[in-house]
């Protein structure tokens, strides 16, 4: 939050988009979805690990085997405790409107309106849809989808980062070797994070944004 330059009119609207979006009421037929993607290191034990005994710690070696880079995607809709997470090898464009496309297929079939909220990662924009897809079929596919952007250099203020952070020290503190072996196990986090509804209380407000930028910035209004 701290890294912004100045405070200019277009970071000031966007967050407080945001803010107001994040302050509506749970709708079914109009979901709010955060999503963001995390790359991960694959990675293999030189040497197996020795258990844990009575008396004696766990042990693994310090070495370990490089077996490529994956890639994640995480959505989440905050307020109806509900993710999806997907392992792909890439995180181009191709692989982002494919899973874009899944959601909006399947999963959020049935929603009148769908809210999107993204960084601004190059992949993330219309165009992309355009160039994967076509026009005409992107336009049918994003009809009924609204994108809120974070402003730049504040990628906090999407929450798909808040569950990233719990799918890292829940799921990912480990040497994972291969894809097949990420994708089961955090297929199983979740399942198990979507069966007891782990939502996301958001609580900062824009009361609390204007409040604490005020103390660091003087805004700068672009015309």
């Amino acid at each position: 939050m701290w890294c912004i330059g100045a405070l200019t009119e277009e970071y000031r609207q966007r967050m407080y988009g945001l803010l107001a979006l994040y302050a509506k009421p749970l709708r079914a037929d109009e979901p709010v979805i955060c999503i963001d993607e995390k790359s991960l290191q694959l990675l293999a034990h030189s040497r197996e690990p020795v258990p844990m005994a009575p008396s004696a710690p766990a042990k693994q070696d310090c070495e370990y085997v490089r077996k490529g880079t994956t890639n994640l995607f995480v959505a989440v809709e905050p307020k109806a405790g509900q993710r999806i997470v997907s392992v792909t090898d890439h995180r181009g464009k191709t692989d982002f409107v494919a899973f874009v496309q899944t959601l909006l297929s399947d999963t959020y079939a049935a929603a009148r309106r769908v809210h999107l909220v993204l960084d601004n990662l190059n992949t993330h924009f219309r165009k992309c849809f355009d160039d994967v897809l076509g026009r005409q079929a992107a336009s049918k596919l994003l009809c009924r989808v609204r994108f809120h952007y974070t402003p730049k250099h504040a990628s906090w203020l999407n929450m798909a980062e808040i569950e990233i952070g719990i799918l890292s020290r829940q799921c990912l503190d480990r040497r994972i070797a291969s894809a097949d072996l990420l994708q089961s196990e955090v297929d199983a986090w979740q399942t198990n994070r979507n069966e007891q509804r782990r939502t996301i209380e958001w609580k900062f407000t824009r009361q609390d944004a204007d409040r604490k930028l005020g103390r660091h910035y003087v805004p700068k209004l672009t015309r």
